[in-house]
């Protein structure tokens, strides 16, 4: 081999060797750490908890890292939680009257968006053993009805439209959230309920449903909040950006909440 042959061979070679100690010192002690895992936290309304699930999941799918904890009851009773010092980044209320609530307290960290509108339906046992084909027929003596506690959303449009229709209800029971109603309907302990559109589709075959033309006489309009003092303020106006734009139009739309 000429001299001039082996200095490029010997060059190669040294090349060689610094490359793989570069790559050797990146792979041990140079890798960037990887970011801090994170707990998005959004109180929502019962009424969401199909569609918000469903949100959550593609929001972390384009979040590496990020958890979307959820905390679904009554408007009402979220809105206490809230009041009271319950860590929340987000809040998506099932009417405005209870989202109004936070703004005396200075906890609404920017203007609420309404992204969704709601009303009601009746809901009985899919076989509909007490024949209810009206709003009127809920009245009947014997029918074993249940709705909302009127604090709550779902039971303030109620008695709304129960004002509207002229007919006056007697429920044997006024539960703290609209899925509550809907599983005693789904247990066979009420011959019907008073739930949202949105519940009657998520419930699928084990329930009957019976729109009746009085529910447009309450319509709920939903809005969402980021809440003063969260910890993950930047993320948290990004879930609600997720459910104002299109993704999430599509999926409410599809589980049957209408424009707000």
């Amino acid at each position: 081999m000429t001299p001039s042959r082996r200095f490029r061979a010997l060059s190669v070679l040294a090349v060689t060797a610094i490359a793989g100690a570069l790559l050797a010192g990146c792979g041990s002690g140079t890798k960037a750490p990887s970011a801090k895992p994170v707990t998005l936290t959004v109180f929502a309304a019962s009424s969401l908890t199909g569609t918000f699930t469903d949100l959550g999941k593609k929001f972390e799918a384009t979040h590496p890292g990020v958890t979307v904890s959820f905390d679904f009851g009554g408007s009402s009773d979220l809105v206490a939680q809230i009041q009271q010092g319950a860590p929340a980044d987000v809040f998506a209320s099932a009417d405005e009257s209870n989202m109004g609530k936070l703004a005396g307290d200075h906890l609404q960290a920017e203007t609420p968006q309404d992204f969704a509108s709601n009303t009601l339906e009746i809901v009985t046992p899919p076989n509909n053993p007490a024949h209810i084909s009206s709003f009127a027929d809920l009245a009947h003596p014997g029918i074993n009805l249940v709705i909302c506690a009127p604090e709550v959303p779902c039971g303030a449009a109620a008695k709304k439209v129960a004002a509207a229709a002229g007919v006056p209800l007697k429920p044997v029971s006024e539960e703290q959230s609209v899925k509550d109603v809907l599983a005693k309907v789904t247990s066979g302990d009420a011959m019907a309920g008073l739930v949202y559109v949105t519940d009657v589709k998520a419930a699928g075959a084990t329930v009957h449903g019976v729109v009746f033309p009085q529910a447009s006489s309450a319509v709920n309009t939903y809005p969402i909040v980021t809440i003063t003092g969260s910890k993950n303020a930047a993320l948290a106006r990004e879930f609600m950006t997720l459910v104002l734009g299109a993704t999430g139009q599509t999926v409410l739309a599809d589980a049957r909440f209408a424009k707000p």
